[in-house]
């Protein structure tokens, strides 16, 4: 009987249908190529800057997490776009990789986020306030890995290399008319989904079809999108969704088993009476996380302790918005860190078999900015505000 209610119960919930919607927008948005565009114009706006290809790949990577929500895709897409263009610009191989691997995830922060879907599903919050509060944690890390990056390009310029992108002067620049025309789809598509949502006009299983809708049309319209890409885009679209159904199911499966052996209320027993205190249980938290980010993909890490913890920090008043931003930049982390950075993984396999870049190379690259992603996580977990001031 718990093995048919796991199964049915799990996966029936009206939201899991903005999971299928928001990867569809994403994937028909990368094949648009306006991650290109977006790249193309921030890469004109910081062209005269001291690593200022690094800060436009960070820069039109959050610009791409606002309508995409996975990190894979972001990671995807500027590793063909932002690497080749990083390299040929003299910046040295570890860091183009790197600051790819880096940035991209900030499609798992910034809304709409798959991640915060599944946060929300899990411990029955708002998924449109879990939305919100990730925008200003997400505009932090992003201004941090700007200034991260400029400061490398002053301090430690034999990670970054030559690059100061005079090559860019090879181009003609671009006008204002121009740029406004390659970030004009991005803008709307933004202004819709999340507009939409912050507004009030729908939900977000609703927001996630107006966006899949959009990114449709500015494909067709960009004539980007031919019958073959369309067919690969629709059977990924199953993939991804069907995938993390799999792991809801199980999910919810082991959340009743461990309430059918106790394990909770003993493990919350013991928590209270070892002295701990809600920052030791949150700080303890937050280290397994990122230590389980070492083995474990980012969605099975969080189905295997939010059921444990929640039972736990639920009768300790903690605001469950807030922690989970802290969960998210946790697991974020995770997808940096060897020997199963699963960010990482992408980028190596994007780059294809020929490429002289290997694995050690992007986490050796991907580093520093994992610690600054530690850096947000403490900010964050400091100064509460800072998840919780657009609420």
């Amino acid at each position: 009987n718990m093995l048919v209610l796991a199964f049915k119960d799990a996966i029936s919930d009206y939201i899991f249908g903005v999971v299928p919607l928001f990867v569809l927008m994403g994937l028909l948005v990368a094949v648009a190529g306006i991650g290109r565009d977006t790249f193309e114009v921030a890469a004109q706006v910081f062209r005269r800057v001291l690593g200022g290809l690094g800060i436009a790949t960070v820069a039109a990577n959050a610009v791409f997490a606002a309508i995409t929500g996975i990190s894979i895709a972001s990671a995807a897409v500027f590793t063909k776009v932002a690497v080749p263009e990083m390299m040929r610009h003299g910046y040295t191989p570890r860091f183009a990789v790197g600051v790819v691997a880096g940035s991209s995830v900030l499609g798992m922060l910034l809304p709409p986020s798959l991640l915060f879907i599944l946060y929300g599903v899990l411990t029955e919050q708002s998924v449109g306030s879990l939305f919100i509060a990730g925008i200003i944690p997400g505009i932090v890390l992003s201004l941090v890995y700007c200034a991260g990056i400029f400061s490398m390009g002053r301090w430690w310029p034999s990670f970054i290399g030559t690059g100061k992108a005079e090559a860019a002067e090879e181009k003609p620049d671009m006008s204002v008319v121009e740029m406004l025309n390659k970030l004009a789809p991005i803008v709307i598509l933004i202004a819709v989904v999340l507009g939409g949502i912050y507004g009030g006009y729908f939900p977000p299983t609703e927001a996630g079809a107006a966006g899949a809708l959009g990114a449709l049309i500015v494909s067709l319209a960009k004539r980007r999108l031919s019958w073959a890409s369309f067919w690969q885009v629709l059977v990924q679209t199953g993939h991804t969704p069907s995938s993390i159904c799999f792991l809801i199911v199980g999910a919810s499966l082991y959340s009743r088993m461990l309430a059918m052996s106790g394990m909770p209320g003993w493990l919350g027993s013991w928590v209270v009476d070892s002295g701990l205190g809600i920052t030791g249980i949150i700080v303890a938290l937050m280290v397994v996380i990122i230590l389980l980010g070492t083995i474990l993909d980012s969605a099975s890490i969080m189905l295997l302790t939010l059921p444990i913890a929640l039972p736990i920090l639920n009768g300790t008043g903690v605001d469950l918005i807030w922690l989970g931003v802290l969960v998210v930049i946790a697991i974020e982390i995770g997808l940096l860190t060897p020997p199963f950075g699963i960010a990482v993984f992408v980028v190596k396999a994007t780059l294809g078999p020929d490429s002289k870049v290997t694995l050690n190379d992007i986490f050796a690259g991907a580093f520093p900015f994992a610690v600054m992603m530690a850096f947000v996580l403490i900010l964050v977990f400091l100064f509460p505000s800072l998840a919780t001031a657009l609420l």
